[in-house]
C-alpha cells in the first residue's frame, strides 16, 4: 500500500502521540502507519444535516450549529455537574449540556461558533445532550459532526475522536504515496474506485453512494488477495509428486472388522475418496468435513493405518493438547486389536521423554505419533512420513500445514473438521484443498432433547439423572474453564463433584476428569467410564473429541452461558451415541442478548449447518470465519457471508490472473500484495 520505509515508520512521528499512546494504540493492533489506513471503521453516524433549532425532535440524536453566549457549572448533586453552554442561531436558543465535564469550560468561550451533536430533551428545558462536539471551521474541516462519521473500535485509553484526528492527519500526510495494486484495466473494467480514493472515503465518506463504492473497492481487492493466496498454493500443491500408498487391504479390513459398528453410506464414500486419493502419486490435500458424531474419528484412524501398511509413519495433529491426549486415548483404544500403539509427543512431555521419543521417531521405529504444534519443531524429524491428519484445520495456519508436509517426502495431507461451513464458504477458506462432506449419522440415532434450564430448577436435573442411571446409562457433567481463572474453576469442580458425591449422588461412582491429572491418571478414567463403572463423569475437559460412550445419555453444561455455540454442538455430539434418547441440559442465565440468544438456538435445532448460520447472525463472520482461526490472512473489511457476490467475481478473476501468469510485469504490485498479505500473516 505505502512505499518502503513510510509503511513501517514508527508512529511516534505524528503529533499527539507519546510513549504510553503507542503501547495503547499497539493492543488495538495499530503500529505502523499503514495499519492506521487499513483500520476500517466499525460502522457510520450520518451527522451531516445541521437542524434549524425550531425543527429539532423530542428524543432525536441531532446536530445543530450555533454560537455560544454563556458558559456555567451547575452542581445540581454531590459528585455530579454539569456544563451547561447557552448556543444562539437565528434569535433562537438552546441549552448544549455535558455531564462531568466541566475541563471543557476553558475550551468553549462566548463568541465561539460550535457544531454539536446529541440528544434532543425538551422535558425541563429546551436542551440538547452533547455526545460530540467542534469547532465551526468556515473552510469545511470538519471530522467529528456535519458530515458521515466514521466510528472505530476503541479502548478505555483510545477513544474514536483521538483515532479521527490521528487518521486525518496520516491521510494529509501520506494519502498521496499510497501504491495502486491493481492494474488500471482491471479497475476500469469492474469500475472500481483507485486504491487513493477508496483509502479516504472508507475513512471520511464524502457521501453514502461514494462510500459504498470504497468498500467495494477494498472488499474486492482483500478478497482477491485471498483468492490468489489459496489459488497459488493449490498450484503448488497440485503437481507435487508424493506418494503412492498400497492398495492392500489387510490392516484396514482388519480395523473395520475389529469395530462394533458398521460403517455409514457417507462413511464408505469418503474413505473410498481417501483411499483414492493416496493409492494415486499426486499428493494428497482433501478436507474432511462432518457434524459432531457423524464419525470423522474412525475415518482418520483408517486413512492412518493405511499409511503404516505401507510402511509408512502417520502423524496427528490437534490444536490443544487436551485435543490430541483425546485423540490419544481414543486411537490407542481402536488400534490396539491391530498391534499398533501411537505415541503421544506434547511440549509438556519431560525432556528426557521427548528426546527419547524423538530418536524413536527418527529411527522408524515409533509409526504413529500424535501431537500439538510440538510436531512441527525442527527437532522433529520422521524417518518416512506418509500421511498428516489434521485436526480442526481451522485453527492452524497454511505455513503451519506446509511446515508438517515438509518433514516428509510430500506426505498426504489429510484435514478434519467439525466446523459447519457452508459448501462455497469452505471452498473459500479450504480452496487448495479437495472436499468430501460426511453428511449423514449413524442409523438409529435420536435427536438429542435439549432443555435450557435456571438455577432455581436443579433438582429437576437431578431426577433426571437419578432415573437415566438407575436405567443403565451414564452421565456428563462439565464445568467451564477459562484460562484466567482456571484455578477457581477447577475448585468450582471439585467442589460440584464432592456435593454430588456426598449429599446428592453418594450411591453412584463419580468421576472427576480436569487438565491438571497425569495422562495415565485420565486414561484409568475414559477406561472406567467406557466399562460402566462410572455413572457420572464431572469434567473441566471439553470432551470434544473422539469420547464414544454409548450408554451416555445426559449432557449437562453449568454456565452453559461461557461456551460459544460451535462447542455447545460439540458437547451435545458426546451424547445420544446409542439407539437410547439422550438429553442435553444448559444450566445458564444469561445476562447478556447474546447468551439469551445462544441458548434459544441450541434448544431449537441439532443440525450443525443452523447453528453455524445463527453463530454468524450472533457473533459476526469476522469471529468465526475471519481472522485468526483459519490461518489465512486477517480480513478486515470483507464478510465471507454478505459479499459472497464478490468473492465470486474475485475468485473468477483470480483464475483468470493466474492462467495470464502472475509473474508478468503488468501484474507485479498485486503480486506482491499479495505475498505480503497471505504469507506473513498464514505463518501466524
Amino acid at each position: 500500500m505505502l512505499n518502503g520505509e513510510q509503511k513501517t515508520r514508527d508512529i511516534l512521528s505524528l503529533p499527539g502521540i507519546g510513549k504510553k499512546r503507542q503501547e495503547d494504540l499497539a493492543k488495538l493492533g495499530l503500529k505502523s502507519i499503514e495499519d492506521f489506513l487499513s483500520y476500517i471503521p466499525r460502522r457510520y453516524e450520518d451527522r451531516s444535516q445541521l437542524k434549524p433549532f425550531s425543527q429539532l425532535i423530542n428524543g432525536n440524536v441531532e446536530t445543530i450549529l450555533g454560537t455560544i453566549s454563556k458558559v456555567e457549572i451547575l452542581r445540581p448533586k454531590k459528585y455530579v455537574s454539569i456544563l451547561k453552554v447557552i448556543l444562539h442561531n437565528n434569535s433562537q436558543s438552546i441549552a448544549a449540556v455535558w455531564f462531568n465535564q466541566t475541563f471543557l469550560k476553558n475550551k468553549l468561550k462566548p463568541g465561539m461558533q460550535v457544531i454539536v451533536t446529541g440528544k434532543v430533551d425538551f422535558r425541563y428545558e429546551k436542551q440538547i445532550v452533547v455526545s460530540d462536539y467542534e469547532a465551526y471551521d468556515p473552510d469545511g474541516k470538519q471530522l467529528h459532526t456535519a458530515r458521515i462519521v466514521p466510528v472505530y473500535s476503541g479502548s478505555e485509553q483510545i477513544s474514536s475522536k483521538f483515532l479521527r484526528d490521528v487518521i486525518y492527519n496520516i491521510l494529509e500526510k501520506y494519502l498521496l504515496n499510497v501504491t495502486e495494486t491493481i492494474p488500471e484495466e482491471i479497475i476500469n473494467k469492474y469500475d472500481l474506485l483507485k486504491l487513493e480514493e477508496a483509502i479516504k472515503e472508507i475513512h471520511f465518506p464524502s457521501n453514502w453512494q461514494l462510500l459504498k463504492r470504497a468498500r467495494y473497492r477494498l472488499v474486492f481487492e482483500e478478497l482477491l488477495l485471498l483468492q490468489l493466496g489459496i489459488k497459488n498454493l493449490k498450484k503448488q500443491l497440485i503437481n507435487m509428486v508424493g506418494i503412492s500408498h498400497t492398495k492392500e487391504k489387510k490392516l484396514t479390513d482388519s480395523l473395520l472388522n475389529s469395530i462394533p459398528f458398521s460403517l455409514t453410506q457417507a462413511q464408505v464414500r469418503v474413505v473410498s475418496e481417501i483411499g483414492k486419493d493416496m493409492e494415486e502419486e499426486i499428493v494428497m490435500s482433501r478436507l474432511v468435513q462432518g457434524d459432531v458424531g457423524s464419525g470423522k474419528t474412525i475415518i482418520a484412524a483408517w486413512s492412518l493405518v493405511k499409511a503404516l501398511a505401507g510402511g509408512y509413519q502417520g502423524a496427528l495433529m490437534a490444536p490443544t493438547e487436551i485435543l490430541a491426549e483425546q485423540h490419544y486415548l481414543s486411537l490407542k483404544e481402536m488400534l490396539k486389536p491391530l498391534g499398533i500403539d501411537p505415541v503421544l509427543l506434547t511440549g509438556s512431555l519431560t525432556l528426557s521423554e521427548k528426546r527419547k521419543k524423538l530418536y524413536h521417531i527418527l529411527q522408524g521405529d515409533i509409526k504413529l505419533v500424535i501431537g500439538t504444534h510440538a510436531l512441527i519443531q525442527d527437532e522433529v524429524i520422521f524417518r518416512n512420513l506418509g500421511l498428516v491428519v489434521i485436526d480442526e484445520q481451522h485453527r492452524f495456519g497454511v505455513k503451519q500445514r506446509l511446515a508438517l508436509q515438509e518433514k516428509g517426502l510430500n506426505p498426504d495431507v489429510l484435514v478434519m473438521t467439525a466446523t459447519p461451513i457452508p459448501r462455497s464458504l469452505a471452498l473459500t477458506l479450504y480452496g487448495d484443498m479437495d472436499l468430501s462432506v460426511i453428511d449423514e449419522l449413524p442409523p438409529g440415532r435420536q435427536p438429542v432433547k435439549t432443555y435450557h434450564i435456571m438455577e432455581n430448577m436443579r433438582q429437576k436435573v437431578y431426577n433426571l439423572i437419578n432415573r437415566e442411571i438407575k436405567n443403565g446409562q451414564q452421565v456428563y457433567i462439565v464445568c467451564p474453564l477459562i484460562e484466567e481463572s482456571e484455578k477457581l474453576d477447577l475448585e468450582d469442580a471439585l467442589r460440584l463433584a464432592e456435593n454430588l458425591k456426598t449429599n446428592i449422588f453418594p450411591q453412584f461412582e463419580i468421576g472427576i476428569l480436569h487438565g491438571r491429572m497425569g495422562l495415565e491418571e485420565k486414561e484409568q478414567v475414559m477406561a472406567r467410564l467406557r466399562t460402566g463403572k462410572i455413572a457420572i463423569l464431572v469434567t473441566t475437559t471439553v470432551i470434544e473429541v473422539g469420547v464414544n460412550v454409548p450408554n451416555a445419555t445426559v449432557i449437562v453444561v453449568e454456565n452453559a452461558e461461557r461456551f460459544g455455540l460451535a462447542q455447545l454442538h460439540q458437547l451435545r455430539g458426546r451424547v445420544g451415541r446409542g439407539d437410547k434418547q439422550a438429553y442435553c441440559i444448559l444450566i445458564s442465565d444469561p445476562k447478556t442478548e447474546e447468551g439469551k440468544a445462544r441458548m434459544e438456538v441450541m434448544t431449537q435445532s441439532g443440525d450443525g449447518f443452523y447453528i453455524a448460520e445463527q453463530d454468524l447472525k450472533i457473533r459476526g463472520p469476522g469471529e468465526i470465519f475471519g481472522t485468526r482461526q483459519h490461518g489465512l490472512p486477517d480480513l478486515k473489511i470483507a464478510d465471507l457471508v454478505e459479499d459472497r457476490l464478490i468473492l465470486e467475481e474475485a475468485k473468477n478473476l483470480a483464475e483468470q490472473i493466474l492462467n495470464e501468469g502472475l509473474d508478468i510485469p503488468k501484474y507485479q504490485k498485486l503480486k506482491e500484495a499479495m505475498q505480503i498479505k497471505f504469507y506473513k500473516h498464514s505463518s501466524s
